[in-house]
């Protein structure tokens, strides 16, 4: 898809017309003595060679830190839903649409939510509207939503008593990070780059092989050694998973003054994704970091468009898909990311949406 123009009002920068400004013209009598005249002037050209440079580069939007994505869908049509969402629904004796219609109205009769929300996206610099996304999206494709905010901390408390544990047959998560293969990953400096790194070591080295007399799942890394109950399951309001809530832990602590969670204290880590509060915060972190991701590696804004925010919520892995997206794209033709079903919802019904903030 060929790349947009910025719009009109971007065509040129405001601070320079394409003149030199009276008070640094030589003409003009007692502007400036000639040493302070010259140093003024060379300070302006400067100024319009890098403004010059930056527009050359990619535009405006280059300049800013990213191409901002076009609002809206790249599909006219919904793409399709995958067919393990259709058989919950139907399970549910529901319908996506009765789904949609029950989360918008707990966005819209509790307050005290919403409010969460606009506070803790201003903490994360995110427009609000990528967290009511993620959470429409999740709870109509994915799980239920509750009727009232109370019940999910009421939900949470039921966990709080329960013991848990991550491992897999029988071997727990320190157990298998304290392996050899993994040595490498000791040396990342934050949490995520941390449990990227191991799971970037899972895909290639362990799953769906046999290692030292295990054989190991071909499973997503997440599945098989932070999910004891069912594979694919996530949690809370926010509905994240545990190795989301591990990667993003240094942020949140950052950020909203948590404490950073540790894979050997499964209890916290549930305790965090099932509390309300500690979700939305991991919710805003995650959603922070794949604008940045999308930004820094491929060189696109998406934080202009919450349909795309609300697919990489729902697909996940930021970086290797903005990486793949900037691999595509240094091909030549120039392609905007694409929403899948879930994040095409959100942008359909975007006006909606704003209008329950």
């Amino acid at each position: 898809m060929p790349f947009l123009s910025a719009s009109p009002s971007h065509d040129k920068p405001l601070a320079v017309s394409g003149m030199i400004p009276t008070r640094f013209c030589p003409m003009r009598r007692g502007a400036f003595s000639p040493p302070v005249y010259r140093k003024h002037l060379v300070r302006l050209i400067v100024s319009m060679l890098l403004v010059a440079a930056m527009f050359v580069v990619g535009g405006p939007a280059i300049a800013a830190g990213g191409r901002p994505v076009p609002e809206g869908n790249r599909f006219q049509e919904q793409p399709s839903v995958p067919g393990a969402s259709v058989r919950r629904t139907k399970a549910g004796r529901t319908s996506f649409d009765a789904k949609y219609e029950k989360v918008r109205d707990l966005l819209a009769t509790d307050r005290q939510l919403t409010s969460k929300i606009k506070s803790i996206a201003r903490a994360y610099g995110i427009d609000p509207i990528h967290m009511v996304g993620a959470i429409v999206g999740e709870h109509t494709y994915n799980v239920d939503a509750y009727d009232r905010l109370q019940s999910y901390y009421v939900k949470a408390a039921a966990y709080a008593g329960d013991s848990f544990r991550f491992g897999y047959d029988g071997e727990s998560i320190a157990d298998l990070i304290a392996r050899p293969q993994f040595s490498s990953c000791v040396s990342k400096q934050t949490s995520y780059a941390v449990w990227s790194c191991r799971e970037n070591i899972w895909d290639r080295q362990f799953r769906g092989k046999s290692v030292d007399g295990t054989t190991f799942p071909n499973n997503r890394f997440s599945a098989v050694f932070f999910q004891p109950f069912y594979a694919g399951q996530t949690f809370g309001l926010g509905q994240i998973n545990p190795l989301t809530a591990l990667m993003l832990t240094d942020m949140v602590a950052r950020v909203s003054g948590y404490d950073r969670l540790d894979a050997n204290d499964a209890n916290a880590v549930y305790k965090a994704i099932m509390d309300p509060d500690i979700s939305l915060a991991y919710m805003a972190a995650s959603i922070r970091h794949s604008i940045d991701a999308y930004k820094s590696i491929a060189g696109v804004d998406i934080s202009t468009n919450p349909g795309i925010t609300a697919t990489l919520y729902n697909v996940g892995n930021p970086d290797q898909r903005a990486a793949a997206l900037a691999a595509r794209n240094s091909s030549g033709e120039f392609r905007w990311p694409e929403e899948n079903y879930y994040g095409w919802l959100v942008n359909d019904k975007l006006a909606e949406l704003r209008s329950l903030l």
